[in-house]
């Protein structure tokens, strides 16, 4: 049997938001995509937190498993793989950060996460959607691709990104910045070319990590797995050239 490897979305999307990079991995991996609570099917979940989360994630996943996640769910595996270390075999980051080292900086972000989340739940679906579209690390998707990322957001709700974004926000999650240098796995940081503060980030993640490798995604942004499905698949694989 393919070895099984667990999907984390971003923030406002759906597992459906891999299922081109589940069908360039074709046999090699068994995938699993499951919307984090507050999205999706799972938007009426509560509560919305990360040890619900990271409890979600054992429950789904088998005894050992390759883990992968994109942005805020890429934050949210670094979480799992440190809770869960002998189980996540090789951990595998698309623009992700450990979050924010500062507290008072933390702070201000968690209080901005908070005034839009009370935002979001004013609003309908489509009207967030279209707004969370033209966040600037966001924007510069091709046509198509933007047009998928628009009708994914849709399947979540207003009341549910809110509490998503209160539960695990990046100014909800403590900094990991201290805890990098206890992974025992291997990780791989994929980041998009034109994404240039998480290349940053990257290279800093990598002066602390025991074992990384960086991948950059030529002509790619921030969701580097929506602009270059096959090439994310084939890092993932360890098949790239």
């Amino acid at each position: 049997m393919a070895p099984t490897i667990v999907l984390l979305h971003g923030f406002t999307h759906s597992g459906a938001s891999w299922d081109r990079v589940a069908a360039a991995l074709g046999e090699r991996y068994r995938p699993l995509a499951p919307d984090i609570r507050g999205h999706g099917v799972a938007s009426a979940a509560v509560p919305v937190s990360l040890e619900a989360v990271i409890g979600d994630v054992a429950a789904l996943a088998p005894p050992t498993f390759t883990l992968a996640g994109y942005s805020m769910g890429g934050r949210v595996a670094l979480h799992v793989a440190l809770a869960l270390p002998q189980r996540v075999r090789r951990l595998v980051l698309i623009g992700a950060s450990p979050g924010i080292a500062d507290p008072d900086e933390r702070s201000v972000r968690r209080k901005a996460d908070e005034k839009l989340a009370d935002e979001v739940q004013r609003s309908t679906i489509e009207e967030f959607a279209r707004r969370w579209a033209q966040t600037p690390v966001l924007t510069g998707l091709p046509a198509e691709v933007a047009r998928e990322v628009y009708v994914d957001r849709l399947r979540s709700t207003p009341q549910g990104l809110a509490r998503a974004l209160r539960g695990l926000g990046t100014g909800a999650l403590p900094s990991l910045w201290p805890r990098l240098g206890e992974l025992p796995m291997p990780v791989e940081l994929i980041v998009g070319e034109r994404d240039r503060k998480f290349r940053e980030t990257a290279a800093r993640m990598g002066l602390v990590l025991p074992a990384y490798r960086v991948e950059v995604v030529a002509g790619a942004g921030h969701a580097a797995h929506l602009e270059a499905p096959e090439r994310v698949a084939a890092i993932i694989t360890l098949t790239v050239p």
